[in-house]
C-alpha cells in the first residue's frame, strides 16, 4: 500500500471534489481519494503493484485539474 498526496490546482468547488474522487476511485487498486479543496490537496491510498502513480495524475489531467 502506498500513500500519496497531490497538489492539484483547478478545483473550486463541490462538483471538482466529486469529479476527482469518482473518478481516482474507480481506478483498479485505489482504496481511498480524499480530496482537501480549500488546500488543493488529494490524497490517494492506492496498491503500487496494481496502479502507477502515472496513471493517477493523468486521471486527475484529464478531469480538467493540473497535478502540480
Amino acid at each position: 500500500m502506498e500513500n500519496v498526496t497531490l497538489n492539484v490546482s483547478g478545483m473550486s468547488c463541490g462538483h471538482c471534489v466529486k469529479a476527482v474522487e469518482e473518478n481516482v476511485g474507480k481506478l483498479t487498486g485505489v482504496n481511498s481519494v480524499k480530496v482537501d479543496l480549500a488546500s488543493g490537496k488529494v490524497e490517494v491510498a492506492f496498491e503500487s503493484e496494481k496502479l502507477s502513480l502515472d496513471t493517477i495524475k493523468e486521471t486527475i489531467d484529464d478531469q480538467g485539474y493540473e497535478v502540480k
